[in-house]
């Protein structure tokens, strides 16, 4: 196990972003600013979320999502219904919000991290659009809503199967035995629209061929949608938009990593 992919570190990370003394109730980003509570992971001690920000590209797009190269055309049609899997904050969902996103829907299994979303769409004026719930996955969900996009910007590193969270906080950090990623390779399409997308943000600190692996046993595709390299501390972490589909094909992700 390298160090960018050892769980123990991740674990070790996560520890170190929920103690730190200089831990803020509010922080800025994006231009604005962002209630912070207890046990919720914290955007602005990992480049993921800035990264999904950018992958998603709600600023300013009103609900357009532009992703260049997907199908070979300019980006997917207008986005009027988002579900956000693992919210924490709920920064994702507040902005595309915020971006004319007109129904979000913001999930997480942390109860804290739900009170913290619903703290941030109200501190933004959507709570209207923005409806927060605690949920393990889709569990949750109503059986006939339907979303435009299903999004999870996920707790990409493997943990060894059997191993329980020490507190909700690592649980953003860490999937034992890809459990969660299996379900939602699996489960993900079901809650699309006609012509919906089910997009996942992975990264080099997880362990890619396992997912492969998964979504064929899921009878599900993966294709890589945007990529990018990021150096956080003294390594360099690819991050990865990709995309699950229907069909049971891998596509450019194979010829990507």
């Amino acid at each position: 196990m390298t160090p960018v992919t050892s769980y123990r570190l991740s674990i070790e990370r996560s520890e170190l972003a929920r103690t730190r003394a200089d831990r803020p109730d509010v922080f800025m980003m994006n231009g604005r600013e962002w209630d912070l509570l207890d046990e919720v992971f914290a955007p602005m001690y990992s480049p993921s979320t800035g990264v999904a920000l950018d992958f998603l590209g709600f600023q300013g797009f009103l609900g357009l999502v532009d992703f260049p190269g997907l199908d070979g055309g300019s980006g997917l049609p207008r986005i009027n219904s988002m579900l956000e899997i693992g919210c924490g904050t709920g920064l994702i969902a507040v902005t595309a919000a915020l971006s004319g996103v007109e129904r979000v829907l913001a999930a997480d299994i942390n109860p804290h991290a739900v009170r913290n979303a619903s703290l941030n769409a109200a501190r933004h004026g959507v709570a209207d659009s923005v409806r927060c719930v605690q949920s393990d996955l889709f569990g949750r969900l109503g059986p006939q809503e339907r979303f435009d996009l299903v999004f999870w910007s996920s707790n990409y590193v493997l943990a060894p199967t059997g191993y329980t969270h020490r507190s909700p906080h690592e649980a953003a950090y860490v999937d034992p035995g890809y459990a969660t990623h299996h379900r939602f390779l699996a489960e993900a399409n079901n809650w699309l629209t006609p012509g919906g997308r089910a997009l996942l943000h992975f990264s080099s600190r997880g362990d890619v061929g396992e997912l492969l692996r998964l979504a064929e046993m899921s009878g599900r595709g993966i294709r890589a949608v945007r990529r990018r390299a990021v150096r956080e501390g003294d390594v360099v972490v690819e991050h990865l938009l990709l995309e699950v589909t229907a069909e049971a094909r891998v596509g450019r992700l194979a010829r990507m990593c």
